[in-house]
Formats: structure tokens, sequence, C-alpha cells
């Protein structure tokens, strides 16, 4: 695949489809890319209207819709700095984001504005509701440097407060450029935008799309029959999600109408299993399904082709363009085919760091190994992965993550892909909890049918060695998920601990 052009721009020069196409399906109206230009241009006036200081945080805190797709565009045409709190959040979750990210205005929805209460919000910070007058005079396209500041985005805290990660204008440019290269996008594409905007997942959908030239449809679905509707009424080309979501889809009936114009999958923040890429191809016949691997430190790092898939189901593929991805040894040393090893992603989709926490940014972004071509600073992932002799990047597990007993090192991966091998589960999680005997005991906790339970054992009597063996397995009808859809493995570790 030919790299696309490398060159950084501001963010809000995204908007590059004909003036008269569409570019925004709203609720109540669609805005052409004409329309959406302008929009962000007096939302950006009216922001450089309240006298904030260049570089000011700008948070908000709504569900999809007009404000929530501008304002990433609109902030930094400003010079200040986008933060999207995600809409499933409690005040908790958003005081804390208020507060370390040092926002000087929150614009947020009357009932989420009313669920704050007494020092939630920071002295010095405007409140707005949604759905003012945001329109100033119109700004013309930024003239940032691409490396400076555009967005904080707040992962979802599954492992202890949210942290903010700083991103830059080239980081959001380049990542929209990549993906939509890789992706093969077109102005006649049409995206189902289902993931939130807070999520760097979701947040692409928006610059993906709109650089390539097609229409973005925002989506809050209360019910996965709601995708489906959208997806016949719209012509959706395009459906991102995660291995969650996708089961919630799946359980939905899918007519040919909806998905007779899909041309695209997308997959991230989980891997996919053998039964969930079968059931996709099934459902989605004419559509392409691009597994992928990503961490908010570098957005994206890695995607399989979809003519690979059928063949190495399980596998995160290849770097993206604009990425360098590299299988570190504990010694500091290249990994070999095959080998384990710490992937580090280098070069220029690289975050800028934790914001206001030097500490943990000098353990995730440390500088690259000396045989990148990139050089500079990378993100050490913590994620062990492997490569195989044909260059294709297979996850292991996170470092952090891995559970040992009896002086073994047990990859959850490994034991979750087992379980979902057997075809008696949808989804799986394995986990380590506290045992005097061993150190930690591998407990799997899984989504089916508990009728099964003595067949899975079974099989996994077959499978795994002794010292993998799950001392129990936990069924449950549903998962606890995450803000951004992902199971919530710490969820699962503290209700196993209680």
């Amino acid at each position: 695949m030919s790299e696309p052009d490398p060159t950084p721009f501001p963010i809000d020069h995204v908007l590059r489809g004909a003036p008269d196409a569409s570019a925004l399906v709203l609720k109540d109206r669609t805005l052409s890319f004409a329309e959406a230009e302008s929009d962000a241009a007096r939302l950006a006036g009216w922001l450089a209207a309240q006298g904030f200081s260049p570089g000011a945080r700008v948070a908000s805190w709504a569900a999809k819709g007009w404000l929530t797709s501008l304002l990433p565009l609109a902030a930094p045409r400003a010079g200040l700095v986008h933060v999207p709190i995600n809409p499933l959040l409690k005040r908790a979750q958003a005081a804390h984001i208020l507060a370390d990210s040092g926002a000087s205005a929150l614009i947020a929805t009357p009932a989420r504005l009313a669920s704050l209460e007494a020092g939630d919000v920071p002295a010095g910070c405007a409140v707005h509701q949604e759905g003012g007058a945001f329109s100033g005079d119109a700004l013309p396209r930024s003239a940032a440097d691409p490396d400076s500041l555009a967005a904080i985005l707040y992962t979802s805290g599954s492992t202890g407060r949210p942290k903010g990660v700083m991103l830059s204008h080239a980081n959001l440019s380049l990542g929209a450029v990549s993906v939509a290269h890789y992706l093969g996008m077109a102005a006649d594409d049409v995206t189902l935008a289902v993931l939130p905007f807070a999520f760097d997942y979701g947040q692409n959908q928006l610059f993906s799309t709109w650089i390539a030239g097609g229409r973005v449809v925002p989506l809050d679905y209360l019910l996965p029959r709601d995708v489906v509707n959208a997806c016949a009424r719209d012509g959706v080309t395009t459906l991102a999600a995660v291995p969650p979501l996708w089961w919630q889809l799946l359980e939905a009936d899918w007519p040919a109408d909806a998905t007779r114009s899909m041309r695209r999958l997308t997959n991230s923040g989980g891997a996919l299993s053998l039964e969930l890429v079968q059931r996709l191809v099934a459902t989605f016949p004419s559509a392409k399904l691009y597994p992928m691997y990503g961490l908010t430190e570098a957005f994206r790092s890695t995607f399989l082709d979809p003519t690979l898939v059928a063949n190495h189901p399980t596998s995160m593929g290849r770097a993206i363009p604009f990425a360098e991805i590299l299988v570190v040894r504990e010694d500091g040393n290249i990994a070999a085919d095959e080998e384990e090893g710490e992937l580090v992603h280098c070069g220029p989709l690289v975050a800028q760091g934790y914001w206001r926490d030097p500490g943990r940014t000098a353990e995730r972004f440390r500088n690259a190994p000396d045989v990148s071509r990139y050089g500079g600073t990378a993100v050490w992932s913590g994620d062990r992965v492997r490569r195989d002799a044909d260059g294709l990047l297979h996850f292991v597990a996170r470092r952090d993550a891995m559970i040992k007993s009896a002086g073994n090192r047990i990859s959850p991966q490994e034991v979750e892909e087992a379980a979902l091998a057997t075809g008696f589960v949808s989804e799986a999680v394995a986990l380590g909890v506290p045992d005097e005997r061993l150190g930690q005991a591998v407990v799997l906790v899984v989504r089916g049918e508990a009728a099964r339970s003595e067949a899975l054992k079974a099989a996994l009597a077959k499978t795994l060695p002794g010292f993998m063996q799950p001392r129990a397995i936990h069924w449950r009808g549903a998962m606890p998920l995450g803000p951004n859809g992902k199971i919530d493995r710490v969820a699962l570790a503290v209700e196993l601990a209680a």
C-alpha cells in the first residue's frame, strides 16, 4: 500500500468535501460541507469572543449532535483545546476531568449540568447550556502550528482515575488521513457514528469521513434495532464498533435493506473471536472486515487487511500508515519472529503525553529504540505481542494483566481464546484472583448458557495445560461495560474479589 501525504495540517481543515455535498446528518437537519464549515467558523468566533486565554480548555458534556460534532474543529480554530467528556460518565468522573484539565468553560446539556454538585465545577469555569446561540463573527481556517495542542482525550478510567492524553493538530489530522487511506474511503461514503466522540476511535469517524468528502450520521442508540433502522434509512456504508457492541448488534434481525449498502466494518477496543468474525461475515456479506488495534496514546497502531481475515482471524495485522510498530524484548533488542515482546509505537501519531502528569508520561512516553526510522518519542504500550514469519502481529496480553500462578506466567488472552474456540461461549474474560497457595488462581467469566458448563470444562481440560485450567467459571447473561463499550475487566475483578 502506498503511503498517503504525510504533511500534517490544522485539524479544522478536515472538512474537504464538495461545498454542496452532505457532511453531517442531524436529527432535524442535514448540513452541507459549506454549512458545516460556516457553523464551525461562527462557533469558533463565539469562543474567541469569550476572552479565554490561548490554549484554554473548553469541555463539552453532551450527546451526539451539532455541538459535539463541530466543537472539535471550532475550539482549535479559536486557539483553544477541546476536552470532550463521554456523556455516559457520571458527575464524579466529569468533575475530575473538569478539575484535572483546568477547564475554562463547560458546555453541557441541562440535565447533566443539573447532576453536578457544589464544587464540581472549578472556580473560573464558565458554564453554558447546550442549545444556546453559539454564533459569533466567523473565523478563518486556523494557521496553527500542527504540533500545537488541539485536544485532551481522557481515557475511560477503567484502571483508575481518567488521565488526559494530549493530542496535537498533527496527531488528529494525520490519523484522519491514515484511516481514510487504508479503509479506502470516498466521497459517497456514509458513516454511522455509534461510538462516543470522546473516544478516539469514535471521534476519528468524523475526521476520516470528512477528509474523504463523505457524510457522517451521528447516532445515540437505545436498542440494536435503532442501528439497524439507521443503516437502512441512510444507506450506511461504514460501521465501527467494539466486540461487546458487535454481539449486541448481531442479536438483532438484519434485513437485506440494512446490509446491502455496507462496504466496511471496523473493529477495535478488543480482539475479535473466530465466532464473531464468522457471524459478521455471514451477516454483512458485501462488507470488508477490518480488525484493528489501537491505544489512545498513539490513536491507532495496526489493521488487518480484509483479504487476510479468513486465514488469520485473530491477528492484529500490520502497522497503519504513519505508524512504525516494533516488538521489543526485555533487554531492549528487537524480538525475532514468533518471539514475544512489548509493542512500541513510533512516529507522528504518538501523542504528546499525559496532561499535567509528568510521572506517568515518563513511564509510557520514552525514547524510541535506536533502530526506529522515526526516532524521537515512542509509546511503550505495555502490551505483549509477537510477530509471525509473515510479518503479522498477534496480541499476547497486557504486561500488567499477566496471571502469575504457581510460578507460571499465564496470558489471559490464551485462556480466553481457548474458551471462545469451544463454541460454547460468546465472550470470555480470564482474571487472576489471590490464592494463598498459588499466588493467583485463574478464574474465567463467560457469557453464554450455563447449561453448557460441563461441556466447557471438558473442552478446556483437553486444550489447556493443568496450570492454566480455571479454578472457577462464572456465567453471565451480559458483561459489565465501560463508558466506551469495552468489557470492564476491573469491575469484574472487583466483583469477584467481593
